[in-house]
């Protein structure tokens, strides 16, 4: 923008300046042609009243000499070319040819006009000559008739350019402080876009520039305003899960089997964990929520980077959902390296990412439906790569999983945390068949099975 305001700044001046200083040049012009062309008819003038009286003496080559000796006094250095031509065609003074405008001036009229060969040529008749009418001829060279434009026109180049320069230099402190508000704003947005929901906008600059300062400022307010009350229903719709978990607690007490009620309690516990973890996370801070450790975005490392061993929250989850495969008939084989797999991912979240992968395949499968889960370090990189199959129908053709639409009578959320975790931790997640990935074929009778890989970065060092 700076560089197109100096660029549309210099020709609009240069335009309007060409406007004034090209008829001024050429005035200019003409008039130092005006002036030298009135000076040689003066001096022409002078020197035919001289010529009149030399020529009226009697004897005619005294006169004559007279006439002469007066020639060449006006023939001096830097004067121009001055003859006399005498009615019998003598030329005093430098050569001068008798054309059709000698000739017309022997009939007494005095005048100037411009040769062929360029210049000026001022005649002026001498009359009352014996013989008949003598006539001075004075002739200007181009140089003689234009002396002094040159400069005048230097003058004006000079003024023209130092007009130039001082518009330019009008339009750089315009345009940097444009494209300075206009910067600013970009930053305010960046730093929106980011999650920090506290940038603001000065508003400075021009009208239009502050107008748009304020309306982002009131869009900032009002999506600040929007996610406070969104996370607040979350945790007030949270909360209200604590009623039924404490009478899911105290009918887990009641049961006359030791080990059912205990392994019956211990998922009620695991289950008001995961409400207090609804309940800390949107009660955080915006600002702390979104992860954020400064104006510029979200953090990427530091000393403030979430860290967890994939390995071993996989190891932990699958032990957690093992005893319901037990009780509906399916197999949970878990592979994973002895050494932790360390992610950029928050552990809580990560168990939440293991947890959707395996209720997915338990919502989404029939009861027999076998699963295998597996970790395994990521190639010539940090980070690791999480991966469930199943031996289920597997993902329809064409399915695009999207938040909130599932396809299946759920919620549609739990592979977007699984794609968020991954994401959020610098990977990807990718669907595929399960027995297409393994080299096996796909058949009605066996179904083709889905495949999840969640590919998470490492984090930084």
């Amino acid at each position: 923008m700076r560089l197109r305001i100096l660029l549309v700044t210099a020709v609009t001046t240069a335009l309007v300046l060409a406007t004034l200083l090209v008829p001024l040049a050429l005035l200019t012009r003409s008039h130092a042609a005006d002036r030298a062309t009135a000076d040689a008819t003066a001096r022409a003038q002078s020197l035919a009243a001289g010529i009149g009286t030399a020529l009226a003496h009697p004897g005619p080559e005294g006169s004559r000499a007279t006439a002469a000796s007066l020639v060449t006094a006006a023939n001096g250095a830097d004067l121009p070319r001055t003859s006399v031509i005498l009615a019998d065609g003598t030329v005093l003074g430098p050569p001068a040819r008798v054309t059709d405008a000698v000739r017309l001036a022997r009939y007494g009229r005095a005048f100037a006009y411009a040769p062929p060969e360029g210049g000026q040529t001022v005649l002026v008749p001498v009359q009352g000559t014996p013989g008949g009418t003598a006539v001075v001829h004075v002739a200007l060279t181009d140089e003689q008739l234009y002396a002094g434009t040159l400069p005048s026109w230097l003058a004006f180049a000079g003024l023209g350019a130092g007009l130039v320069l001082l518009g330019l230099l009008v339009a750089d402190r315009l345009g940097a402080r444009l494209v300075g508000s206009t910067q600013r704003l970009a930053k305010v947005a960046d730093r929106l876009a980011a999650g920090d929901l506290t940038a603001r906008a000065e508003p400075d600059g021009p009208p239009e520039l502050r107008l748009v300062a304020g309306q982002l400022n009131h869009l900032a307010g009002r999506i600040e305003g929007f996610l406070t009350a969104e996370r607040e229903n979350a945790a007030d719709l949270a909360h209200r899960l604590r009623t039924p978990v404490a009478a899911l607690r105290l009918d887990a007490e009641g049961l006359r089997d030791p080990a059912e009620a205990e392994r019956i309690a211990a998922d009620v516990a695991a289950l008001e964990r995961s409400v207090d973890e609804v309940i800390r996370t949107a009660r955080k801070p915006l600002r702390d929520a979104t992860g954020l450790t400064g104006a510029g975005g979200p953090s990427r490392g530091g000393a403030g980077e979430p860290s967890a061993d994939l390995a071993a929250v996989a190891r932990e989850r699958a032990d957690f959902w093992r005893p319901l495969a037990e009780d509906q008939g399916r197999t949970l084989d878990f592979h994973a390296p002895d050494a932790p797999v360390y992610v950029r991912a928050d552990e809580a979240e990560l168990a939440a990412a293991v947890d959707a992968l395996i209720g997915n395949v338990f919502d989404h499968t029939p009861e027999g439906v076998g699963m295998r889960l597996s970790v395994s370090a990521a190639a010539g990189r940090p980070g690791g790569l999480l991966v469930i199959e199943d031996d289920g129908p597997g993902f329809p053709e064409g399915h695009v999983p999207q938040r909130g639409k599932s396809g299946g009578g759920s919620t549609g959320l739990g592979l977007d945390i699984v794609r968020r975790v991954a994401e959020e931790s610098g990977g990807r997640t990718e669907l595929t068949s399960a027995r297409r990935a393994s080299g096996g074929e796909d058949t009605p009778e066996n179904g083709r099975g889905a495949r999840v890989e969640a590919h998470l970065g490492g984090p930084s060092t």
